[in-house]
């Protein structure tokens, strides 16, 4: 057999628009998932439909936005000037279709490549949209991006656009959008986009001082001194310091969040840390500038460049065709704009600088402990003996980068079963060795004292900037025992001590594995609580055996690869402004207080009983 007899005309195949998008949808929304997390696929669905009412009203069209949730349909209606009938299909329905490639009708947008509503089409089982200009409608209806409906009648309602759609099982799976999730995306558009007023369900969203708002919403602890709010053309910035670790700085480019930063986040950085060095004359380290910063950043770019279809960073270097780069741009607006804000008010100026010297002294006081940490992080050879990295990382250019995970495990049956049924590409395991230490309290030495501390710290690449983090989600995986709690407790303690941003921007997860098993001799169902186990019963019969985990180390590597695999089960770690990270931390590690015995007593009791009642059910369905 020749090359030519096994590689034929036979092998090309010409897709349907549709259909290339259903058979890659990671290329049009980044993952799928099932609604748990903020950035599967469901979300990015709406936000594409939400983001051309927001250009509307960008261009000083239409001020409400509806949105709404009713048995799986997803509903958007906004009161701009409604797509010209004529293209309304083409606009939902034709590949590289949109109004966007003019600049004179959407200067500033988010969407420029007439793909996301495209893309919106084609995932939803059932897509429809409809249009309302100047007393006429059109509509349209598809079932996974195919034309099944066509119609043009008179109306007597505002100029505009609906549009409804079902994520599709096919491609989603069970899915649901999580309240929370929706309504932070509705205020971050808010915050954008002042004056404009968002619905969704029986509540509204709605911002008077932009980034101001969205500071203040977010801010967990007192800060040091009130936040400084700076807006220019095409510019909006809101900064201040508070008293913790790291850096927390939202970004956004024509209201869209650009959650992996980009050049615009990095000019930000680097000019804030230049004018203030400026300001006071005194050459500090960036590091030193930035400590505990929490800051917002929103710019307009003319045409921008995003490094994916889902636009969570931004790739432009220049403000527009013709405009300054954004490097430029944004450090003249902050050297400005902010070196008069310090010079104007001295309150402000005073407390920045007793911050600034505060974290150069201890930066300073553990300079030599830090040297000495390096050292012995390399020469622990951790590939071998604490990690089991994976071959992709987060940041890099690669299609998987936002899948990569890195598994905290406690034990070497826990760590050993997950390192065989891990997916190498992405999936890395650190193995901690017996509790770690409790570091509520503490300064930032103990990182670098403590061993354990140290080698992750250089596992995650976190040590200078969290911006530089080697995988999208650190996943703590412990035992559903007593122990296993204390160790996830002193986990989530070391990271909101030194890392809070870590958890700030969405990149700490808590691993759920199942509590029961329950087979019989031609299926088995794993439970995660009792409720399932109870449904896998009834599925099963009476006669099915049941098993219960008490710890990860009693699950097989063959078993595991059903729980960190495709179905996946995360907890998200939050963090909320009624969260206070210093309250947090006293009440769960600080010295045994009133408060906190009587939390334990409250909940123990019932604990117990519940622990009590499954063993002895199991206990006598076995018998």
């Amino acid at each position: 057999m020749t090359a030519s007899d096994t590689y034929t005309e036979d092998h090309f195949q010409t897709l349907e628009w549709h259909i290339h998008i259903r058979k890659r949808p990671g290329m049009y929304i980044g993952k799928l998932g099932d609604g748990s997390a903020p950035d599967d696929g469901i979300y990015v669905l709406l936000k594409e439909v939400i983001d051309n009412s927001i250009d509307e009203f960008a261009m000083g069209y239409g001020k409400v936005i509806q949105i709404g949730l009713l048995d799986g349909v997803v509903s958007v209606r906004d009161y701009g000037r409604g797509i010209p009938l004529g293209k309304l299909t083409d606009a939902a329905g034709t590949m590289n279709t949109g109004a966007k490639y003019d600049s004179k009708a959407f200067k500033k947008s988010v969407g420029l490549n007439g793909v996301g509503l495209k893309a919106v089409n084609a995932l939803s089982s059932s897509f429809y949209i409809q249009s309302f200009r100047d007393g006429e409608s059109r509509s349209a209806s598809f079932e996974q991006g195919v034309l099944t409906k066509e119609q043009v009648e008179t109306c007597d309602q505002k100029n505009g656009t609906l549009v409804r759609f079902v994520p599709d099982p096919e491609i989603f799976g069970t899915n649901h959008f999580n309240d929370e999730f929706v309504e932070q995306m509705l205020k971050n558009y808010s915050y954008l986009n002042a004056g404009l007023r968002l619905s969704y369900q029986d509540s509204e969203y709605i911002s008077k001082n932009g980034l101001l708002d969205l500071l203040n919403e977010n801010l967990s602890d007192e800060p040091l001194y009130p936040p400084i709010y700076l807006k220019g053309e095409d510019i909006e910035v809101a900064l201040t310091h508070g008293n913790g670790y790291g850096e927390s700085i939202y970004s956004f480019v024509n209201g869209q969040n650009t959650t992996q930063g980009g050049s615009h986040l990095s000019a930000f950085r680097e000019a804030v840390s230049k004018t203030i060095k400026e300001f006071y004359r005194r050459d500090f380290d960036p590091s030193d500038v930035r400590q505990s910063i929490v800051a917002a950043i929103s710019i307009r770019v003319q045409e921008p460049v995003f490094e994916s279809q889902t636009k969570t960073k931004l790739g432009s270097k220049e403000m527009g065709p013709t405009g300054p780069s954004v490097r430029n741009f944004i450090n003249d607006f902050i050297k400005e704009q902010l070196d008069n804000f310090l010079h104007k008010n001295s309150a402000t100026s005073d407390a920045l600088l007793k911050k600034i010297l505060e974290s150069e002294k201890e930066r300073k006081a553990i300079s030599g402990i830090q040297k000495l940490a390096r050292e012995r992080a390399k020469k622990a050879n951790l590939h071998n003996k604490k990690l089991r990295d994976c071959r992709i990382h987060y940041g890099e250019k690669h299609e998987l980068a936002n899948e990569t995970m890195l598994f905290i495990t406690e034990g070497d049956s826990a760590s050993g079963s997950i390192t065989k049924s891990r997916n190498v590409n992405t999936q890395a395991v650190f193995s901690l060795r017996g509790k770690p230490h409790n570091t509520y309290g503490e300064k930032k030495e103990i990182v670098y004292k403590n061993e354990e501390f140290n080698l992750l710290q250089a596992a995650l690449n976190i040590e200078e900037d969290v911006e530089n983090l080697r995988y999208n989600k650190v996943i703590i995986a412990t035992d559903a025992d007593v122990d296993g709690m204390h160790i996830r407790l002193l986990m989530l303690t070391f990271f909101l001590q030194f890392f809070p941003d870590l958890i700030r921007q969405g990149h700490l997860y808590i691993l759920q594995t199942p509590l029961f098993r329950v087979r019989n001799k031609k299926e088995t169902l794993y439970c995660y609580h009792q409720e399932e186990r109870d449904r896998a019963l009834s599925k099963l019969g009476a006669n099915a055996e049941i098993t219960r985990f008490k710890g990860l180390g009693e699950i097989s590597p063959d078993e595991f690869s059903h729980f960190i695999g495709e179905n996946i089960r995360l907890d998200s770690v939050r963090l909320s402004k009624e969260d206070t990270i210093h309250e947090l931390l006293e009440f769960y590690m600080g010295s045994n207080t009133p408060d906190r015995q009587k939390f334990i007593i409250d909940n123990l009791r019932s604990e117990v009983e519940e622990e009590q009642e499954i063993e002895i059910e199991i206990d006598s369905l076995a018998s």
